[in-house]
């Protein structure tokens, strides 16, 4: 760029813009846009203010033509303001010019050096000038080029210190977001948008990020939350989160090696705060921290999850030392699960004395440690149903309360077991880990359950011991705690039996975390889970229609004693419940001897039965069908998803034992307090800080050589699309100038059929047709950026005619040749005239 000189400003001299200026630059006519410009003391002159649009337009032309030494002739002979060169700047960004984007920051630096300030593009937020721009409020040159992922240009702003602020929260009320919101909400909304599109990009987190793969993990999260805020723009913010889980995804897929792996799965980074329990988890000897990939779990990162590098970490670390368990048959995999539950309580006896042992590090394996619980859980099942078939062949015993404690509270012994691993795993995991998952959630309900219905069990048993042991067996007292009969209905021996009898059920239900160890089973677990969702969304506007009908059918018939059903709330609501389901007769809204009452009792039981049966039932099986096809659509990712989190619960260290048998304390367990005791005195003992600052320092390594392979992938990609779009032009051009030369033949051949002398023009007319058809083939693209400069090779197709057909005498072109005139960038990359596709051909010449 030659050097810009001493600028001086005449205020009262200023330049009128050219009539002629556009279409001297529309032509690309160089030296008429210098004679237009030239002025005869050569000082940079300012504009006319109330001109401002047209040499905005004048330098957004040059910018899109292509035409460098235009642009640069504009530059040097025209004082262009900030909001001027700022627009041309985007210009340049969207036609994908490097070398204009400098041309323009190096403006931009001549303008800071005279105190201008451009410290931010802000200020383009109020100006009401720029309306008619193509470009969106908010959109700033880096923005832009984040939103195209144009890398180049990305390092070149970031270099030159340009930055996107993060914007503020959606409530937040500092004076700069309330002058926005009352200026113009709109513009301040879409602003929010831009900026946004621009953090999400690849090239932004790729380039402004240290870890961009957290980076990436922080802003899914951070959009999931505002598409939830913002309803109205959902839509975008949803597509955002989805291309910040891909950008995360793919750079995973950059990893070459198991030590690149193991690095970036295994650290969280300076992720800080909240995150930082799960760093401190501890998982079995000899298994890997994986804290970014619990993280990922915790941030709901389903793609990468289950992208193939992690699936095989977690196969290899959950099969252990058993590698041949992946390989196995379906039989061989049964019987050692069966042989497992048959063993359990030999392999805890060996476990509990000799954890060391062979049997007791084969049992650390996370899948036998998966089997040994599960068979642990089917025990419980199995007394529960034992308890259930002893009380109903006993059922004499159980009428009073005469049975102990124990007799009908074997199952708490399990209980005591779940309680004490619940505690364990808070103590390991976290509050705040714990809570994430809503089955520890169906844990702390069924525990409770369990231990409210024994409370109450033993409450009753030991008052009813005190009245029958103090006062004579015939005491009103103790009659009452010995005889059901006469027990009041919130007696606190009827409580606990309901609480048992759904705690139960809820016991079964439990067992649906297992599922998602096996694919078809996980797959349905998961699209239960989302039926359920759906049902319980669909509940509130059922419950709304079904009241409605319900008040409107008891004030009818509430005045009537003929109707034995209707009337009363209570039978009026377990009519209108199982009339949905087509299990009550239409008849009991009938009364012969009130016309007026039954002709509206009648109209109402059919709209009801219209929009309940018909209407809202459908509408839930749609729902319901619909889930079950997004599920189906994923099922997949949403099925490895499933079983990694299964899988992690089963990598932590402790919780080897299942239950009841985890009740009793280990030699082992007295070993870890009694070390815990010592590290705590001495905390020399537990120092390894130089170890890990140089495991940080590489994995810092290969998160940027991740960066760096991902940016180079995504080069070549574009790239190749450019040379393939190159391509399929000129295929296209060869199949039209083959066409051209099979209708020039059978023109030939019909001519010398034919007794009438040839016309010179046929022959002249038919390839002026072929030719406009080839050119206006490759005119595809906007008539604005349809210029090109710089010369490149042409591509030349040529059309001979054989020596026979000459002497045919047909006058005409010896040879038809189509140059096609692509410039060819600094790398040897055809460039088109916006500089990201394919270029278009000049005017084709004959």
């Amino acid at each position: 760029m030659e050097p810009l000189g001493n600028w001086k400003e005449i205020v009262n001299k200023k330049l009128n813009f050219p009539p002629g200026l556009l279409s001297a630059i529309q032509n690309g006519n160089l030296l008429q846009v210098q004679q237009l410009l030239q002025v005869s003391d050569g000082i940079l002159r300012q504009v006319d203010d109330a001109e401002d649009r047209a040499w905005r337009e004048a330098l957004n032309l040059a910018i899109r033509t292509g035409s460098e030494e235009i642009t640069r002739a504009l530059l040097r002979y025209v004082k262009f303001d900030f909001r001027q060169v700022h627009e041309a700047l985007l210009v340049a960004v969207d036609t994908n010019q490097p070398h204009v984007v400098k041309l323009l920051l190096d403006r931009l630096d001549q303008e800071r050096s005279l105190k201008m300030d451009i410290k931010s593009f802000s200020l383009a937020f109020f100006d009401n000038s720029i309306d008619s721009s193509r470009f969106a409020p908010g959109v700033t040159p880096l923005t832009l080029s984040c939103e195209k992922d144009l890398y180049e240009i990305v390092d070149m702003l970031m270099r030159k210190g340009h930055a996107i602020p993060r914007p503020h929260k959606v409530s937040c009320s500092c004076l700069e977001c309330s002058n926005s919101r009352k200026f113009d909400l709109l513009k301040f909304s879409l602003s929010r948008i831009n900026t946004y599109k621009g953090i999400a990009s690849r090239a932004y987190l790729s380039i402004a990020s240290e870890d961009a793969m957290l980076t990436a993990f922080k802003f899914s999260r951070e959009l999931k939350r505002l598409s939830r805020k913002e309803p109205e723009f959902k839509p975008e913010y949803l597509a955002l989160e989805e291309l910040s889980q891909e950008f995360a995804f793919e750079l995973l897929g950059m990893c070459r090696n198991q030590s690149e792996v193991t690095a970036v799965l295994n650290d969280l980074g300076d992720s800080g705060g909240e995150e930082e329990e799960l760093d401190s988890q501890a998982f079995e000897e000899g298994i890997p921290n994986l804290a970014r990939l619990r993280l990922a779990v915790n941030y709901n990162q389903k793609r990468f999850v289950a992208h193939p590098i992690c699936q095989q970490v977690l196969s290899s670390i959950w099969c252990g030392s058993l590698p041949g368990w992946r390989g196995s048959n379906t039989l061989w995999k049964l019987f050692v699960s069966c042989s497992i539950f048959v063993a359990m309580p030999l392999l805890c006896l060996v476990y509990w004395v000799a954890p060391k042992s062979r049997v007791g590090k084969m049992l650390k394996v996370p899948v036998i440690k998966f089997l040994l619980h599960a068979a642990s859980y089917l025990w419980f099942l199995i007394f529960l149903l034992v308890e259930s078939l002893v009380v109903e062949h006993k059922h004499e015993i159980f009428l009073g309360r005469n049975q102990t404690v124990w007799e009908n509270s074997l199952h708490m012994i399990w209980v005591a077991g779940f309680f004490w691993y619940e505690c364990k795993e808070v103590w390991i995991e976290g509050l705040r880990s714990y809570l994430l998952d809503w089955w520890n959630f169906l844990d702390i309900v069924i525990l409770s359950m369990y231990l409210a219905s024994f409370v109450l069990r033993v409450l009753v048993s030991l008052k009813g011991h005190f009245h029958c042991l103090d006062a004579a067996t015939s005491s009103p007292d103790c009659y009452y705690f010995t005889k059901r009969q006469e027990w009041r209905a919130e007696d606190p021996q009827f409580v606990a039996e309901v609480l048992f009898a759904v705690t139960s059920m809820l016991s079964f239900t439990r067992l649906a975390y297992i599922l998602p160890a096996h694919e078809s089973l996980g797959t349905l677990q998961i699209s239960i889970g989302k039926m359920i969702d759906d049902m319980i969304r669909f509940m509130f506007i059922l419950m709304i229609i079904l009241t409605a009908f319900l008040c409107g059918l008891n004030n009818i018939y509430v005045h009537y004693q003929e109707s034995e059903r209707l009337g009363n709330f209570n039978e009026t609501f377990q009519f209108l419940f199982w009339t949905m389901f087509g299990m009550e007769e239409h008849n009991v809204v009938d009364m012969p001897q009130f016309f007026v009452a039954e002709f509206v009792g009648r109209a109402l039981y059919g709209i009801f039965t219209i929009v309940m049966v018909i209407v809202l039932l459908n509408m839930l099986i749609a729902m319901i069908t619909n889930s079950f096809q997004k599920i189906e659509n994923d099922a997949d990712v949403e099925w490895k998803f499933a079983r990694s989190k299964l899988y992690l619960s089963y990598f932590r260290e402790g919780l080897t034992l299942p239950v009841p048998f985890n009740i009793l304390p280990t030699p082992k367990s007295f070993f870890y307090l009694v070390r815990g005791i010592f590290r705590f005195a001495n905390p020399a003992l537990d120092d390894f800080g130089g170890i890990g600052e140089s495991h940080v320092s590489y994995r810092m390594q290969v998160l940027k050589a991740l960066v760096r392979r991902y940016i180079d992938t995504a080069r070549r990609e574009f790239e190749e699309s450019r040379r393939k779009d190159l391509g399929n032009r000129l295929t296209e051009l060869n199949k039209s100038v083959l066409r051209l030369h099979s209708e020039m033949k059978h023109l030939r051949q019909s001519v010398a059929v034919s007794s009438t002398a040839p016309n010179p023009l046929d022959g002249a007319s038919v390839l002026r047709k072929y030719i406009m058809r080839v050119r206006n083939s490759f005119q595809s693209f906007d008539h604005d950026s349809s210029g090109s400069s710089g010369q490149g090779s042409p591509v030349e197709a040529m059309v001979h005619r054989p020596e026979e057909e000459e002497e045919d005498g047909l006058p005409g072109p010896q040879q038809a040749s189509v140059r096609v005139e692509d410039e060819v960038a600094p790398e040897g990359r055809p460039t088109g005239a916006d500089g990201e596709g394919g270029n278009l051909p000049q005017e084709p010449a004959t």
